[in-house]
């Protein structure tokens, strides 16, 4: 459908900015997921597509600079399931102070899974309570761009997408 076609290139076109310099955690994925879980009708769909771009950059980041696989992917791809599924509860709901709460959340789940994933993964820190705060406290740095990129991608997709509803309302009445 008109809608899908378009859903999938504000999708791809988000992928592809992760390829481009930007500050640490400042990226599209996130964004993608839960723009995912709130347009994509189809559930399967809406989980897989976020994980495919994910993979796709992923793949490219380790040909061209040898950083797309990590030892601790799966905390990450994880939480961008998690998130999706936070999209499907956006639905029917966006409006903008609804979108930022998400968006913050999708943020925070990000941040405390992956950090998760970084203490269990790794030996930088040691395995107890105190060395999951550790953790957590040196993600801090890192979770202002995770902050800043879900909101800004964020605002791209879901206002791009608001935008070209209102021009184009085919894709507002689309499946």
């Amino acid at each position: 459908t008109p809608k899908l076609k378009f859903i999938l290139a504000l999708i791809g076109l988000a992928a592809l900015s992760r390829l481009l310099p930007h500050e640490m955690n400042f990226t599209p994925i996130g964004a993608i997921a839960l723009f995912a879980g709130t347009y994509i009708s189809d559930r399967k769909q809406a989980f897989l597509l976020p994980l495919f771009a994910l993979l796709i950059s992923d793949i490219l980041l380790q040909l061209v600079n040898g950083s797309g696989f990590y030892r601790d992917m799966i905390f990450v791809y994880g939480s961008f399931a998690l998130v999706t599924g936070l999209g499907f509860m956006l639905r029917g709901r966006e409006q903008r102070q609804t979108i930022m709460v998400a968006s913050l959340i999708s943020s925070i789940l990000f941040f405390l899974i992956t950090n998760f994933g970084t203490w269990l993964m790794y030996d930088m820190y040691p395995k107890s309570a105190a060395g999951l705060l550790s953790c957590y406290v040196a993600g801090i740095p890192f979770f202002k761009g995770t902050i800043m990129g879900d909101l800004f991608y964020n605002l791209a997709l879901f206002g791009t997408f608001a935008l070209a509803k209102w021009k184009f309302p085919v894709l507002a009445s689309a499946k």
